[in-house]
C-alpha cells in the first residue's frame, strides 16, 4: 500500500493571499524570515487579512536561512505563550520549515529534536493548531510537502524531518510573492525544483500519482526556468506553479541521494566561512547522481522517459541519459552555478578555487558519506550506495570527474 497526501486546500494564482480572510479561528501566529516579506508589503497584508477574519495576530520574525534547532525551540516557546489556533508561515523554505518544526514542539512540548527526526514517527498534530504555508520562492515546495529541513549547527548537519503529519492544511501559492526574488535565488530554487521532480520520477516510492506531477513539472521547468532567471515575469509565475507540482510529486514519491548529499554537505564547511546553498548543491550533484543511478536498468529507462518528454533526443537509453546530464550541466552554465564543490565560491558563484579546501574535504569525506547514507532520502534512491561508493561519488562532486562505477 502507498499513500498520496496533499494539503486539504491549495489556493493558487495571483491574489491567492486573500484566502487568509476566510480562515476561522481566534488567534494566529505568523512566522517569517528576513525583511523581504515586510519590505514588499506581504507581511502587513497577511496580518490584515487574518485580522479581517476576526483573529488576534502576533508575528514571530527573524527566522534565519537554514533555520537552527535553537530557533525552532524559541518559536515553539513563543507559540506556547500565545496559544494560536492557526500557524501561518510566509516566505521561502526556511521560515516554513522552521514553523513546521515549531508546530510539533508547540503541540507536544515534551518532544525533543531527536524525536522529531524519527522518520514518519510523529504523533497526531492539529490538537492545538492548523497550519498554513505561503510560499514566496519557487523551489522548496515545502508548502505542500511532508518534510522540513532543520540545521544542527553544533554538528554541522542538516536534518530532514519527514512525516505526513506536517503536511500543511492549507497552501497558498501566489506568484506575486515570487516576482520579488533576486536572480540568484531564482537560479538556486529552480534547480532545487528540477531535482525534486527528477528524483521523484526515479524514486523507488514513486507511483502513477506522483509521476504525472513530476513529468509536467519537468516540462514546465525546462520551458520557463531560464526565462524566469532573465526576469520574464510570465515565466516567473509559471515556475511558481511548476515547483509546487514538483513538491506534490516528491512529498509522496520521495527523493534520492542528490538530496542526501546536499543535506550533509550544506553546513559541514561553515567553519570556512560559507554554506553550500541547497539548490546549488542539488544542481552540482544531480548530473553525477543521474550517471550513478543509471547503472540500474530500471532507473536508466526512467531517465530515458524524462529525456523523451523533454525532446532531448537519443537513439537508446544510454544516449538519452547522456543528453539529460548535458542538459542539466547546460542549465547550470546559464544560471551561473558551478559544476563542482572545488569551484564553488563563498558567494555561490563559479571560481577557480572555491571556499572548501581540498584537504578539508578529504578529511571530512568519510563522515559526510556515512551521514549521507543515513539520510532519510537515501532509502528511496533507485541504487543503494555503499560507503565506498558514496565517498567516490562525493569525490566526483568535488572534482567534477566522471562517474564510472
Amino acid at each position: 500500500m502507498q499513500r498520496f497526501t496533499n494539503p486539504r486546500d491549495i489556493f493558487h494564482g495571483k491574489g491567492a493571499l486573500e484566502a487568509l480572510k476566510t480562515f476561522e479561528g481566534k488567534k494566529a501566529v505568523i512566522c517569517v524570515g528576513g525583511g523581504s516579506m515586510k519590505r514588499f508589503g506581504f507581511l502587513d497584508r497577511a496580518k490584515a487579512y487574518l485580522e479581517e477574519a476576526g483573529m488576534e495576530v502576533k508575528i514571530f520574525e527573524g527566522i534565519e536561512p537554514d533555520p537552527s534547532v535553537e530557533t525552532v525551540m524559541k518559536g515553539a516557546a513563543f507559540m506556547s505563550e500565545f496559544e494560536p489556533d492557526w500557524i501561518v508561515a510566509i516566505g521561502g523554505g526556511s521560515p516554513i520549515d522552521a514553523a513546521k518544526a515549531m508546530w510539533i514542539k508547540y503541540e507536544y512540548p515534551e518532544t525533543t529534536f531527536e524525536d522529531m527526526c524519527k522518520v514518519f514517527g510523529l504523533p497526531k498534530l492539529r490538537t492545538k493548531a492548523h497550519f498554513c504555508a505561503v510560499s514566496s520562492t519557487s523551489g522548496t515546495a515545502t508548502e505542500v510537502t511532508a518534510f522540513s529541513i532543520i540545521t544542527d549547527y553544533n554538528k554541522g548537519i542538516k536534518y530532514p524531518i519527514a512525516d505526513f503529519e506536517i503536511t500543511p492544511d492549507v497552501a497558498i501559492v501566489d506568484p506575486e510573492l515570487a516576482e520579488t526574488m533576486p536572480k540568484k535565488l531564482v537560479a538556486h530554487t529552480g534547480m532545487d525544483a528540477l531535482t525534486h521532480a527528477i528524483e521523484a520520477y526515479v524514486s523507488t516510492a514513486r507511483s502513477e500519482f506522483t509521476d504525472a506531477d513530476a513529468i509536467h513539472a519537468i516540462e514546465m521547468i525546462q520551458r520557463d526556468l531560464v526565462d524566469s532567471y532573465k526576469e520574464d515575469m510570465v515565466a516567473r509565475d509559471n515556475m511558481h506553479t511548476a515547483q509546487c507540482l514538483a513538491g506534490i510529486a516528491f512529498s509522496s514519491g520521495l527523493l534520492g541521494i542528490v538530496h542526501s548529499m546536499a543535506h550533509k554537505t550544506g553546513a559541514v564547511f561553515a567553519d570556512y566561512g560559507a554554506h553550500i546553498i541547497h539548490g546549488a548543491a542539488n544542481a552540482m550533484y544531480l548530473p553525477k547522481v543521474i550517471a550513478f543511478n543509471a547503472k540500474d536498468e530500471t532507473a536508466k529507462k526512467r531517465y530515458g522517459v524524462i529525456a523523451d518528454y523533454m525532446h532531448l533526443g537519443g537513439a537508446n537509453d544510454d544516449e538519452k541519459v547522456a543528453a539529460l546530464i548535458e542538459f542539466v550541466r547546460g542549465l547550470n552554465d546559464q544560471l551561473n552555478i558551478p559544476h563542482c564543490i572545488k569551484n564553488y565560491g563563498a558567494d555561490s558563484y563559479p571560481t577557480e578555487q572555491g571556499f572548501v579546501p581540498e584537504e578539508v574535504f578529504l578529511e571530512r569525506l568519510p563522515e559526510i558519506a556515512a551521514n549521507a547514507i543515513l539520510d532519510a532520502c537515501t532509502g528511496s534512491n533507485p541504487r543503494q550506495p555503499s560507503q565506498e561508493e558514496m565517498e567516490k561519488l562525493l569525490k566526483c562532486c568535488y572534482y567534477d570527474t566522471e562517474v564510472d562505477f
